[in-house]
């Protein structure tokens, strides 16, 4: 199981304390330091079964000067969108949890982050 976090994000200190309270076996992704390759994105993207839009912070500084918002939200744009997360990592929604299963889930909440501990 591998946790991509901001470390100054309040949502992934919540998760990383719910996967320490229940002795979870992770490791951890700081994907503003290790940023993911447009592949990872790709792969994390079939693994969640969301679109790049779907996991975009659109009210990011960085995601307003690209004008995201006036994207469009098709199979043809889907390269665009994930060419803008792997060149601007802050736009990545966190935490992302990748279970052992093949899953992942964006694990904002503590019921997401049990999700993805019963998926191992």
């Amino acid at each position: 199981m591998e946790i991509w976090i901001n470390p100054a994000c309040s949502k992934c200190r919540s998760a990383l304390t719910v996967l320490d309270a229940e002795g979870a076996d992770y490791t951890v992704r700081r994907y503003l330091e290790d940023v993911p390759t447009e592949d990872e994105i790709r792969e994390v993207l079939e693994r969640l079964g969301l679109e790049p839009w779907d996991i975009t912070r659109t009210q990011e500084a960085a995601a307003k000067e690209l004008g995201v918002g006036e994207w469009a939200r098709d199979a043809g744009a889907r390269g665009r969108w994930i060419a803008a997360l792997a060149a601007h990592p802050k736009l990545i929604q966190r935490p992302i949890i990748t279970a052992d299963d093949g899953s992942a889930v964006v694990a904002r909440t503590e019921e997401a982050v049990r999700d993805a501990l019963r998926r191992g």
